[in-house]
């Protein structure tokens, strides 16, 4: 089954490091022909490359210009006829939209991955909407029950997200870890507290960092912010943030290490990880990361979250409290025993979840039956 996922390229998110996995690990699934599109050269198209995908670019496109859409479509169809193609997965309403309309006048099976809650009336939304995929996937039970209203019509399945997971050939040295700290002028003893995500407010960013200046008498910690501007707005939010950092007295003590290619590597030398969501995450790969690391998760029971941490590899609050968040943290940077204890259980609960061979035979399954046009249970 020849299967290309096709989505915007403009920016590295969740959703493209769950495609850039796919891509490194399409070899495990035979019965998968995996194949990108994308619209846009940046980091995401580099990286899936890096991992010797096949990656189709069809053009840069604003959905204001219908002259660019029109072209785009053109370049995809001729693909879909040359790859000759059997199922176009789109990621998100963005290509849904422009492209859906398209694929099924080509014959091609269309699918949605849902990786957010439905967004409402949008115009976007609304236009997405007048391309029926035959199958929606949602990243998450969340994402399910939150979006009864899209394509209501059509097959439905949830599949979490495949996730690249640490190797225990990952795992760094006494020295790799003493040597990676100090780049970021933090000593080997110190504990690490690492937020990595997009630099978006209703990550918790401010949550967190509010939390960490109720735990100026804690000695020996160190918190490393993970995640560069990409829009407009998140320049100002990070300007935000460092501003936050100067006012509550913990500026010495927070780093803020900007976009990174090595995530992976930095988890490997932090010890916790805290993203105290304000809002619900659809999913959230970051937490399958951190779990895969072997670090401890403090989350706020929102979303997707509820779905990944539970009480044997991390610390759920009830609630974006700042007052929760720094007594779970200010337990975890205190109690190295109950650090490990949780830490040494994320692995295994995230190739439980997320492991990609496991998927992706999933995702085979999934959509074997809509290209044979059978019954797909959710």
């Amino acid at each position: 089954m020849k299967v290309l996922h096709l989505t915007s390229g403009n920016l590295f998110g969740g959703i493209e490091t769950m495609l850039v996995s796919i891509a490194r690990h399409a070899g495990s699934e035979p019965g998968l022909d995996t194949q990108f599109a994308v619209c846009f050269d940046g980091r995401f198209r580099n990286e899936l490359e890096a991992s010797g995908a096949a990656v189709h670019c069809l053009g840069a496109v604003r959905a204001r210009n219908p002259f660019g859409v029109r072209r785009a479509r053109r370049v995809l169809e001729r693909i879909l006829d040359l790859e000759e193609i059997d199922v176009v997965i789109c990621h998100s309403s963005w290509p849904l939209a422009i492209f859906g309309a398209a694929v099924k006048s080509s014959g091609r099976r269309l699918v949605l991955w849902q990786h957010a809650p439905n967004g409402g009336a949008s115009w976007l939304e609304g236009w997405a909407r007048q391309s029926r995929p035959e199958l929606v996937i949602f990243n998450s039970e969340y994402t399910a029950r939150t979006a009864k209203g899209i394509h209501a019509s059509a097959r439905r399945a949830v599949l979490h997200c495949p996730v690249t997971l640490h190797a225990v050939s990952d795992h760094l040295s006494a020295s790799e870890r003493a040597s990676v700290r100090a780049d970021f002028d933090t000593r080997p003893d110190d504990v690490v507290i690492v937020q990595v995500s997009r630099l978006e407010e209703w990550k918790g960013h401010a949550l967190h960092l509010h939390a960490l200046s109720r735990m100026r008498d804690v000695d020996g910690w160190v918190c490393w912010m993970v995640g560069g501007a990409q829009r407009p707005a998140e320049e100002r939010f990070f300007e935000k943030l460092q501003d936050l950092a100067f006012e509550w007295g913990i500026a010495d003590r927070v780093r803020f290490l900007g976009q990174r290619a090595d995530v992976p590597l930095l988890l490997e030398a932090a010890d916790i990880h805290c993203q105290p969501n304000i809002k619900a995450e659809a999913f959230g790969i970051t937490y399958v990361e951190a779990l895969s690391a072997g670090l401890p998760v403090v989350a706020t029971a929102l979303g997707g979250a509820t779905e990944i941490v539970d009480e044997s590899c991390g610390i759920l609050t009830s609630r974006p409290d700042v007052d929760e968040v720094a007594a779970a943290l200010r337990r975890l940077v205190v109690d190295a025993e109950l650090r490990a204890r949780l830490g040494n259980a994320g692995p295994a609960r995230a190739r439980a979840l997320c492991d990609p061979p496991q998927q992706l035979q999933r995702l085979h399954d999934i959509l074997r039956p809509v290209l044979h046009r059978e019954t797909v249970s959710a």
